[in-house]
């Protein structure tokens, strides 16, 4: 059963090194994610599980211990999903930000486990996945890592679009109300359009969470580089 959700940004620039003389610019949304993370950490947890988006390579389970790095970002720095042996394969990019959250919150909490999300998962299996992890164990904590539309500005990723900030405020609203009905009315093709990675995620959740009675907490939302970044916090 689903007991906490943490709902958290996936950009590389989270972490200061990447960020390099930016990293500034992100610290209130670090700091709502270390917020996120300590309500995770005081549901006692019996498992974590960090799901994120992943391209084809990086889409499935990630055992505990697994590793990423950022060295495609310039920056030498690895992390691992918690303590164990290094998997076969590397963290995609979005449960390796995910990792290093919890590396600097000392996660000890639970073991972790990573899922590794298709943006292209229709909203049926996202909720069918979801429900599966939320059986995985006794009290079962999900970090969500997931961005918002990245057409926000004119300089934005994917370029300015009209949409992108009506959909990100209504994601934002749901995740701020643990609102699931809402999460699984996101449209996949407008959110596919925007460049809302975060989407399969949310709607993965929203299928944990049904039932679980939860409430929500909106701890962040801002889009600093045009892209929309969301954090919120169910307990």
């Amino acid at each position: 059963m689903l007991v906490a959700a943490a709902v958290c940004p996936c950009p590389p620039l989270l972490v200061p090194e990447i960020a390099g003389g930016a990293a500034a610019e992100m610290d209130a949304a670090r700091a709502a994610c270390y917020d996120a993370i300590g309500v995770l950490a005081a549901a006692r947890p019996d498992q974590l599980h960090v799901i994120g988006p992943a391209e084809q390579a990086g889409r499935g389970t990630h055992p505990q211990g697994a590793r990423g790095s950022f060295a495609g970002f310039g920056v030498p720095l690895e992390v691992s999903l918690g303590k164990g042996e290094p998997a076969r394969r590397d963290l995609p990019p979005s449960l390796a930000v995910g990792a290093w959250l919890l590396d600097r919150t000392d996660w000890t909490s639970s073991p972790v486990e990573g899922l590794g999300v298709g943006e292209p998962l229709t909203r049926t299996r996202c909720q069918e996945a979801g429900g599966e992890l939320a059986a995985s164990a006794d009290r079962v904590a999900l970090l969500v890592m997931g961005d918002g539309s990245n057409c926000r500005t004119l300089k934005a990723p994917g370029y300015f679009d009209e949409r992108a900030a009506a959909f990100d405020a209504e994601a934002a609203r749901a995740l701020g109300a643990a609102d699931t009905a809402a999460l699984l009315a996101l449209d996949e093709e407008l959110a596919y359009d925007l460049g809302a990675a975060g989407r399969s995620s949310w709607q993965t959740l929203a299928g944990a969470a049904q039932g679980s009675g939860l409430a929500g907490r909106l701890l962040y939302d801002e889009a600093p580089y045009g892209v929309g970044y969301i954090v919120a916090s169910w307990s």
